[in-house]
């Protein structure tokens, strides 16, 4: 006998025991819900093809086709993935609207004998609760943001104010870039803007409301994402609090934080080129030729007072805002970071 198939329309409100997502690879790549597991019912080029004949010859000849190769995509799925998997397994499945492509997975879990759920109007439907929830949980956060410029270890500060037991939400993590020249690690690359929204909206919904969070500033962009208007609207008139270091100290910081790029010199050439148009081809010129010498010291002198400084001093984070808060900063030593976040909680919790 075959088990319930539930339709749900809020995946938080049931316990699964695995998300899966039947869309596409490419589908899942943009975006998917954290934590689910991707077994396509139609790969990218099985989707394609069934798309064309159903454009170019019939409904009936694509679902025919189609409906061959879910078939045998879903079979491998159970034999591989779910062969395991007890009587009590519960999945929750959604494709892009909940339709076809959900249904058919569900319907053979159905007859396996698992309680299966099917998200009504799939991962469309999920997308728009994301943006409406970007959109009404940030107005009701408590922003307090940490500012300074580049080489005074903003983001080291912000973990060591987590091990300190407040809450912080750490804009460049999500994005897996460090918010400047240098933030994108050699041969990684930054998450599909949907994504990042996506992760971003789950860990707002993890922060308690009446307290503090700690947001490292940003502008509007870290690397190539957008920080969504509604969060960035309440970064832009949160309490400020300033770090303060010496220059000579930042360009070591720089050096410490930054090491991988040492290693990877067309890399760091590749982040040069993209800079030509902001500094001139001498300067950019300039800058190769300290990093062929290995003058790490003088590269990072140069880049906090040619490019850092300059674009720091003119963000639109810092125009027409009180620093709530100065905290300054000497050697940049962990003892140094923990005793900052130790004083910063003090004051704001």
């Amino acid at each position: 006998m075959s088990a319930p198939i539930d339709i749900i329309q809020n995946w938080t409100e049931i316990t699964a025991d695995m998300f899966i997502d039947v869309r596409s690879p490419a589908e899942f790549a943009k975006d998917h819900i954290p934590g689910a597991i991707n077994m396509p019912v139609l790969n990218n080029e099985e989707r394609a093809k069934v798309g064309r004949i159903y454009k170019q010859i019939n409904a009936f000849q694509a679902r025919r086709y189609g409906g061959a190769l879910v078939a045998g995509n879903i079979s491998q799925h159970i034999l591989n993935y779910l062969q395991n998997k007890p009587a009590e397994f519960r999945p929750l499945i959604y494709c892009w609207r909940g339709g076809q492509r959900s249904h058919s997975f569900a319907r053979i879990c159905s007859d396996i004998g698992w309680r299966t759920y099917v998200l009504e109007g799939g991962y469309k439907s999920y997308r728009k609760n994301v943006l409406i929830g970007l959109e009404t949980e940030a107005p009701h956060l408590k922003p307090i943001l940490i500012s300074g410029p580049t080489g005074t270890g903003k983001t080291r500060l912000l973990h060591y104010i987590k091990e300190g037991g407040a809450q912080i939400l750490d804009l460049e993590a999500l994005a897996n870039h460090r918010g400047s020249l240098l933030g994108l690690t050699p041969g990684e690359k930054q998450p599909n803007q949907k994504y990042f929204e996506t992760k971003l909206y789950h860990e707002i919904k993890l922060l308690d409301y009446n307290k503090h969070v700690f947001i490292e500033a940003e502008s509007s962009k870290i690397g190539e994402l957008q920080i969504p208007q509604s969060v960035f609207k309440i970064m832009k008139s949160a309490p400020l609090i300033e770090i303060e270091m010496s220059a000579e100290n930042r360009a070591e910081f720089l050096i410490k934080e930054y090491l991988y790029l040492q290693s990877h010199p067309q890399a760091l050439y590749k982040l040069f080129d993209a800079m030509v148009y902001r500094h001139g081809v001498k300067k950019i010129d300039q800058w190769r030729l300290l990093a062929d010498k290995k003058d790490w010291q003088e590269l990072a002198n140069e880049l906090i007072m040619s490019h850092y400084d300059p674009a720091y001093k003119s963000s639109s984070m810092r125009k027409d805002r009180k620093t709530d808060f100065i905290l300054k900063l000497d050697s940049g030593h962990d003892d140094e970071f923990v005793k900052a976040a130790r004083t910063i909680i003090q004051k704001y919790n």
